[in-house]
């Protein structure tokens, strides 16, 4: 009896070993957020903060800035937007969708979280790519002649 007790066990022992190591492992984008100093023409410009996420392929970004204002009251979920980053590791990614909270005339923008899909490794940076928002039919554009700081988003 105590060897079939003991033989149980170490089956047991096994097995919950060979599930920790198949289990899925917690993926990770470094850093969670960056700062860049986005350029939008006559709509305006300045720093900008982006906060990404990331689980498995699947990734956020939303980008927030007190520097680029809301030209009108706008609803939620009323700007279209494409956020490009470049890839130093392939081809860019796009994050886009229509995220956005409701802001008054003048107030900061928030665009996201915005969708993409990612590959472990990707570098990300939003200088090389652009943030093309469409509020009312007119698309805006920024840019940034810098890298991002402290670096890209590196995804695990």
């Amino acid at each position: 009896m105590k060897r079939t007790a003991t033989g149980a066990a170490l089956a047991a022992g096994a097995l919950a070993a060979t599930a920790l190591a198949f289990a899925p492992s917690a993926a990770a984008v470094t850093p969670t957020t960056a700062t860049v100093t986005a350029a939008c023409g006559i709509f305006g410009g300045g720093s900008a903060t982006l906060t990404a996420t990331q689980s498995g392929t699947s990734s956020t970004v939303t980008l927030t800035s007190s520097a680029i204002t809301a030209p009108l009251a706008l609803s939620a979920n009323s700007i279209t937007s494409t956020l490009t980053l470049a890839n130093s590791t392939g081809s860019s990614r796009v994050f886009s969708g229509t995220v956005n909270p409701a802001m008054a005339t003048g107030a900061p923008v928030t665009v996201g979280p915005l969708p993409g899909t990612v590959a472990s490794g990707d570098s990300l940076d939003f200088h090389g790519g652009s943030l093309k928002m469409v509020i009312f039919g007119i698309t805006v554009t920024c840019t940034s002649s810098a890298a991002q700081s402290p670096g890209p988003f590196v995804m695990d």
